[in-house]
């Protein structure tokens, strides 16, 4: 069940799921994948916590015409919902992202990335721990590792050196994840989840962007 929630009185505490986390990422050293545009767009791929969240705050970006959730960043072949949270995959919940490079850049969506996290969170985003929540930043190329690493720089600077918990790694695969799991929290607005973690998310986020947001983004 995705949705976890403990009430102890009146407090309450919302996960997606918890699990021990691992920290290894066995495709660090394997040269990245470089995906062919379609239809004139491009393809980022991003782990930042769940990935209903992050489909949702990317959804709102003038630019991205399209947004998958699924799995990336792991050592086995066809993961799914149910073996990525046993955390024994090494993949993390991640995105797709679909966008039209005339309109966004690829900086910005890195910009985006980091605008819509806590950057220094190891090992999840808010509520949701383990490795299948871990944060990681995928590249399919130079040019593209370069952009991240001098984002990270940037990001260092604010929080310290070593403080950036997200991982730079090769681009290998995406997994596409279940259909249920596509276009969760325009789907299901009343779900606990989507009310107390992912809709909140997603208003910080606008807050810090709005020149970036698509005129019908709320």
């Amino acid at each position: 069940m995705k949705l976890s929630i403990i009430l102890t009185g009146l407090a309450f505490v919302i996960s997606c799921q918890n699990t021990p986390s691992t920290p290894t990422e066995p495709t660090a050293l394997l040269a990245p994948v470089q995906t062919q545009s379609q239809d004139g767009l491009s393809k980022a791929y991003f782990a930042s916590g769940c990935f209903w969240c992050v489909e949702a705050v990317y959804e709102s970006l003038e630019g991205v015409e399209e947004v998958i959730n699924g799995y990336s960043g792991g050592h086995t072949e066809n993961p799914t919902y149910r073996s990525s949270n046993t955390g024994r995959t090494g993949h993390a919940e991640a995105v797709e992202v679909y966008y039209d490079p005339e309109k966004i850049s690829f900086a910005s969506l890195i910009d985006v990335y980091f605008g819509s996290q806590n950057v220094t969170q190891i090992n999840g985003q808010g509520p949701d721990r383990g490795s299948q929540y871990r944060s990681i930043i995928f590249y399919q190329n130079e040019n593209e590792k370069s952009i991240i690493e001098q984002k990270v720089k940037e990001q260092e600077k604010i929080y310290g050196e070593g403080k950036v918990a997200a991982a730079v790694l090769p681009f290998q695969k995406f997994w596409k994840g279940e259909n249920y799991h596509q276009d969760y929290e325009a789907n299901n607005p009343r779900n606990p989840y989507i009310q107390n973690v992912s809709i909140p998310r997603l208003r910080r986020f606008q807050k810090k962007f709005p020149e970036l947001l698509k005129k019908n983004a709320h």
